[in-house]
């Protein structure tokens, strides 16, 4: 066997291996779950820092909750926002918020409220009457001073509650 036949035969491996690993990731990122609730735990950053003088930029807030479901609706049991140090500082919900399907509904954190810290998180707890497409549930951050701007945002993650 030459090395061309060679490096031909691996890559021809290498390929199929490529190949079939990522149909494997697509077909299981379309097999959606459906539910009928969950907590899902949100990151929240009132700030960030810069350089090596660490120098805070602060940061506004939202925490998005978007029904995904084209035919039901979900309700919003809980949106619960808490400080770096896990201590509880908001209830945002005061009483159930029914989402039809398709809705979105927000809550904001203005960027001069420091109360949550650099490690602030939101605790949402949603329900459904029955199984539905799961809702996305993420925290969106943006930041202008001094000339610069930053703006990211982190999506939600299903917990289990002990």
């Amino acid at each position: 066997m030459h090395l061309t036949e060679k490096t031909r035969i691996l890559a021809f491996v290498l390929a199929t291996f490529f190949l079939l690993a990522f149909t494997h990731n697509a077909q299981a990122e379309t097999e959606k779950k459906l539910s009928s609730g969950e907590t899902v735990y949100v990151s929240i950053y009132s700030n960030v820092f810069s350089g090596p003088k660490k120098v805070t930029l602060e940061l506004s807030s939202m925490l998005s909750i978007r029904n995904t479901d084209p035919k039901y609706s979900i309700t919003i049991l809980s949106a619960d926002y808490y400080d770096s140090s896990g201590k509880k500082i908001e209830s945002y919900i005061k009483s159930p918020v029914k989402l039809n399907p398709l809705a979105t509904t927000h809550y904001y954190i203005k960027e001069y409220d420091k109360r949550g810290g650099s490690g602030a998180n939101f605790i949402v707890k949603w329900s459904a009457k029955q199984k539905v497409n799961q809702p996305i549930i993420e925290g969106l951050m943006l930041g202008l001073g001094g000339g610069k701007g930053v703006a990211f945002m982190c999506p939600g993650q299903v917990i289990t509650e002990h």
